[in-house]
């Protein structure tokens, strides 16, 4: 059994992430700002956490995840509010949850990033090259720290229902895959602690999830 302490616990995977958790007999707790969403998260089986990243400082976060084994950060500004949300929230969000958990003597982190070529070939704005370039000083933070660490980069996230089965792999090519298997794969590698310091990128596929968990070769 781990405590989970989920940074974004209130959005779209934070929220599956924290049900697959419980149903497994971990204790998730789960971050998140707005009052109205504490009746939601505890009804999932999670520890609701008030908070901001927007507002915390690295005690102020340390305190919250203070005896937590792992963290996950799942959070993301969603291209709401430009630029300038995307870096406070997808980038120094980031940052301030490495410092908490380093305060906090915190020493396992999961990241969920993106595939750096995300609609590669397609017209996309502005907002999405920043939200590109901010996931990769995100990841290039966390690798240079000494926690233990994982980065997860999904494809195109889908809200159908998740299959089971996945690719996962240091490399994949790039493709779709459910929240539902997201979370499902956060949950296996948290169960899996020798799968650490390692990039995985991650879409649909045909291989069950705790299996294609087992088979990553950084171990």
């Amino acid at each position: 059994m781990s405590r989970v302490f989920i940074v974004g616990g209130a959005g779209k995977v934070g929220r599956r992430l924290a049900q697959q958790l419980a149903g497994r007999g971990h204790q998730p707790r789960s971050l998140y700002r707005h009052p109205d969403q504490t009746e939601v998260l505890s009804a999932l089986g999670t520890e609701p956490v008030l908070g901001s990243l927007l507002e915390l400082d690295a005690d102020a976060l340390a305190q919250r995840m203070a005896g937590s084994d792992v963290v996950v950060f799942s959070a993301g500004a969603g291209g709401k509010g430009g630029p300038e949300m995307t870096d406070a929230i997808d980038g120094r969000g980031l940052e301030l949850t490495v410092a908490a958990a380093h305060l906090a003597g915190i020493r396992r982190l999961l990241l969920v990033s993106v595939f750096p070529e995300a609609l590669r070939g397609t017209s996309v704005s502005a907002t999405f090259e920043n939200y590109i370039a901010v996931k990769k000083r995100a990841e290039v933070h966390l690798v240079a720290t000494d926690l233990d660490w994982v980065i997860i980069r999904p494809g195109t996230l889908l809200d159908s229902p998740g299959s089971g089965r996945i690719r996962a792999d240091l490399a994949v090519p790039y493709g779709e895959i459910s929240r539902d298997d997201v979370a499902a794969t956060l949950a296996e590698i948290i169960e899996q602690p020798s799968v650490s310091r390692c990039i995985i990128e991650l879409t649909q596929g045909d291989t069950p999830i705790a299996e294609a968990v087992q088979r990553l070769t950084c171990r």
